[in-house]
């Protein structure tokens, strides 16, 4: 066997084509299906090891169906990588907390419009303070809601639905949302109480790290049909929003992680590495890890819903004009951090499997019927969020990524260097004055915040996003540059 301590990326992989790479089933003892890394060649050359060792371990899984996946924003994760897609057979396959990682449906979601860039550009630094203000943000943060234990149970159970129907958004909200905001088979009694104490008083809060809400512009557009189906057109404001599940996803991730490493050994399930600890899918622990999960996703659809309502509330007291006559409409929202039961084609037969997108995103097609009828015309939007100061992207789903990758697409830039790395290379001061000389303003709890998600320490967005639209998995539709952003 090769010793992978001394290999790089390129002569460990097989070339497929110029944005597919195989890692071969033969690399690692155990391996059931290929790797496969969907980079260009320039990402590749900068994708560090650990990366390709995970994506290799995931393929050792019980049940994993064509490939182990790394979209082009992949970096190393806990247990699988970041960007992995895997699909596991819904009788024979596993489900594993690390597919779907501490932040349960952390995901992003983005507002349209009326307004222009000339109109929003010369009060942004004001407007980026009265938000940074009225949502809460930062570790720890608290809502300015307070919620009832019955509240928490009922959010849990229908996430942006129970948001919206306590007068936290309009039901078109829901319509515009990845399940319409909240996944059916949560079960609130899967959930520990440590994990609903985290929550509750949570909601409405963006949290910390790489979670933001960015003021921003269409810069460019690529396809304008598809932009006009979105409302989208170019000088136009957006406003982007992401964040997960706060503390009561991470609890319910922390809570399972130590079930399913005793359900590994119970079922006989032999790993390379222990953060990939898993459960035969339809057993009862894979079961209520499912069950709970749902309701760490849901929370995060009304964690979400909050924000927009405040946001929007924010503009219309800002701008002296109400939310429908700013056309402050949800265009949609994606989770990438989640496992879902889908039906795929499978060597020419269709087959239920638990698809794991960890840092990735389902870029559906035109006609699906998951796809909101807005959209099923031009499929789903996807959208990917660049680093703070670089370009972020709306795509449309394509058939293509039926075929190669379960429906997925990346859902950012992805790290290349660690927070703590970050610190010691950037000052947050210096990082906000250069991105103010270009036009940006920015607002953070604390400037080591501002270090750590310095442009630099992400792969460039336009890179990321060139490889799913060269593939075809999901393709361009418009770039939006910012012009305000707040960070916790």
């Amino acid at each position: 066997m090769p010793d992978p301590t001394e290999k790089n990326a390129e002569s460990i992989v097989t070339k497929i084509d110029d944005y597919t790479w195989d890692i071969p089933v033969n690399y690692k003892p155990g391996m059931r299906v290929p790797g496969r890394i969907f980079v260009s060649r320039k990402l590749l050359s900068n994708l560090e090891h650990e990366t390709l060792e995970q994506t290799a371990n995931v393929a050792t899984l019980p049940g994993i169906q064509k490939y182990s996946m790394a979209m082009p924003d992949a970096h190393s994760g806990y247990g699988f990588p970041i960007g992995g897609v895997a699909a596991f057979d819904r009788d024979t396959g596993i489900i594993s907390p690390g597919g779907v990682g501490y932040d349960i449906n952390c995901g992003v979601r983005i507002l349209r419009t009326d307004l222009t860039v000339d109109e929003v550009r010369p009060r942004m630094k004001e407007l980026i303070e009265h938000l940074f203000h009225d949502i809460p943000s930062g570790v720890g943060s608290k809502s300015k809601i307070r919620a009832s234990d019955k509240e928490l149970t009922d959010a849990l159970l229908h996430g942006a639905k129970w948001a919206v129907e306590s007068g936290y958004g309009v039901k078109e909200d829901m319509e515009h949302c990845e399940e319409n905001g909240f996944m059916k088979m949560a079960d609130p009694g899967k959930v520990s109480e440590k994990a609903r104490t985290r929550g509750k008083p949570q909601f409405g809060t963006l949290g910390s790290g790489n979670h933001f809400l960015e003021v921003q512009y269409v810069d460019e557009v690529y396809d304008e049909e598809a932009a006009k189906v979105f409302g989208l057109h170019k000088g136009q404001v957006t406003v982007m929003v992401h964040c997960g599940s706060r503390g009561a996803g991470h609890q319910i991730c922390d809570d399972y992680l130590k079930i399913l490493d005793k359900a590994t050994r119970k079922y006989g399930i032999v790993l390379p590495d222990r953060q990939l600890a898993c459960a035969p899918a339809e057993s009862t622990e894979g079961q209520n890890y499912f069950k709970a999960m749902a309701a760490g996703a849901n929370y995060a659809w009304a964690n979400r819903q909050v924000i927009t309502h405040w946001v929007r509330e924010t503009f219309s007291g800002f701008f002296g004009r109400d939310m429908d006559d700013l056309g402050m409409h949800l265009i949609y929202d994606v989770a990438h951090n989640v496992a879902k039961l889908e039906e795929h084609v499978i060597n020419g037969e269709k087959k239920m499997v638990y698809v794991h997108r960890k840092g990735a995103t389902r870029a559906f097609p035109p006609g699906h019927p998951d796809v909101p009828q807005v959209y099923r015309k031009v499929g789903q939007p996807v959208l990917i969020p660049g680093s703070m100061g670089t370009p972020s992207f709306v795509l449309h789903g394509t058939p293509k990524a039926m075929e190669l990758t379960f429906g997925s697409a990346c859902h950012g830039a992805g790290r290349v260097s660690s927070r703590s790395a970050a610190l010691k290379q950037f000052r947050g001061e210096t990082i906000q004055k250069e991105l103010a000389a270009r036009g940006i303003s920015v607002r953070a709890t604390q400037p080591s915040v501002i270090a750590e998600e310095a442009p630099a320490v992400y792969k460039p967005s336009e890179d990321v996003v060139d490889v799913v639209h060269q593939l075809g998995i999901a393709r361009k539709v418009v770039r939006l540059m910012p012009i305000g952003v707040a960070k916790g």
